[in-house]
């Protein structure tokens, strides 16, 4: 499963609009921060991926909008 691959090849407009909804962006954040540990398995990986699920989920994902805006990509994904 290589979510990350697939969020980065959405236009713009689709990340934005995935990282926007609240729920969504929590949903969104999961599935590709664990989706990028599985293919890395690094320990920054790991950690983003562990605060994305438990800890600052939506946080998380507002710093990734404003990421995805500018380099179309997530932080450190």
């Amino acid at each position: 499963m290589t979510f990350h691959k697939t969020f980065n090849s959405f236009s713009r407009v689709v990340q934005v609009i995935l990282l926007l909804v609240p729920f969504v962006n929590w949903i969104t954040e999961i599935l590709v921060r664990w989706s990028y540990f599985l293919e890395k398995k690094n320990a920054v990986s790991l950690v983003m991926a562990l605060l994305a699920t438990f800890f600052f989920g939506n946080i998380l994902g507002w710093i990734d909008l404003i990421c995805s805006i500018l380099t179309k990509h997530l932080f450190l994904a």
